[in-house]
């Protein structure tokens, strides 16, 4: 069984592992292997494990359950980080990130993730949210499925080098939490 929950810092280290999982299974041909290949899980949990004692938005999904009568150990199949927007224009709230390991991907485990984070972001009183995903991921049909309006272009620095990217957003935030059912 899948739940989604509030990340805590223990969680670190395993929010991380998935993060360095999903880039090197998203970005090839996007980004340099070189650089995906040199990504640090221990590098990230430390970044991780820094912003959870601050308080960050970070919401896990977590495959909980029983295996041969019993309990298996809690295991992060995704995450997503959320906060007040960075810059101004394109809405009040902003996910930051959302990674999903590719075996738990098409099973409402995203859906879950992004209805946690609207949740929080409606919680801050934003009233809108928007986020950037690189213009060449395959993943960028799930915003779209889930009514989200692209609305800016622009490039972020990775890796040395510009890489294009799409803002989509949903304004009023009511509108990912409607197309996020919870399970």
């Amino acid at each position: 069984m899948i739940t989604v929950r509030r990340a805590l810092v223990a969680d670190a280290a395993a929010i991380a592992a998935v993060h360095v999982a999903a880039w090197r299974s998203a970005y090839p041909g996007i980004l340099p292997d070189e650089y995906l290949a040199g990504l640090s899980a221990t590098r990230q949990a430390r970044f991780y494990e820094n912003a959870l004692i601050a308080g960050a938005g970070v919401f896990v999904a977590a495959l909980t359950g029983e295996g041969a009568g019993r309990p298996v150990p809690e295991r992060i199949v995704g995450f997503t980080t959320v906060a007040r927007a960075r810059r101004s224009g394109l809405g009040d709230g902003e996910i930051e990130t959302l990674y999903v390991l590719d075996d738990w991907r098409e099973q409402g485990v995203g859906r879950g993730l992004m209805r946690a984070g609207a949740e929080h972001l409606r919680a801050l009183r934003c009233r809108s949210a928007y986020l950037w995903v690189l213009r060449d991921n395959g993943s960028r049909w799930f915003y779209q499925h889930l009514g989200g309006q692209a609305v800016a272009e622009g490039t972020v620095r990775v890796a040395g080098g510009e890489v294009p990217q799409i803002a989509y957003a949903w304004d009023p935030i009511e509108r990912l939490i409607a197309a996020s059912p919870a399970g």
